[in-house]
């Protein structure tokens, strides 16, 4: 989920995971239609639960849809030849926003 905290749990809802990754539980539901690599298991109420790599999943498709701003049909492609790639790239991504963060706080405490 937050990069700061690790993935302890072993099963998230749709609420959880939407909050987290900002993202409405529509649009992971639209994702899930689109992407057969989001496979979320079903309790007996039919909720969903999301493991954590159905949440690293949907974290490699909001960078490509959002920030990398690739088709849907272009991020299926991208996931299907390149997911390591991929998850470097939101990783890398997700530490420089910490260095980033981390260099203006520096910033302000020299001021």
């Amino acid at each position: 989920m937050k990069q700061e905290e690790e993935i302890k749990k072993q099963y998230y809802t749709i609420g959880e995971v939407a909050r987290e990754l900002d993202l409405s539980t529509s649009l992971i539901r639209f994702w899930e239609t689109e992407f057969k690599e989001i496979k979320p298991k079903k309790n007996r109420k039919g909720n969903r639960l999301y493991t954590p790599r159905d949440i690293e999943i949907l974290q490699q498709i909001k960078y490509l849809l959002k920030i990398r701003k690739f088709t849907i049909k272009g991020a299926r492609e991208r996931l299907k030849n390149g997911q390591q790639e991929v998850e470097q790239e939101v990783q890398l991504r997700e530490t420089l926003l910490k260095v980033r963060a981390f260099l203006l706080e520096l910033k302000d405490a020299l001021q």
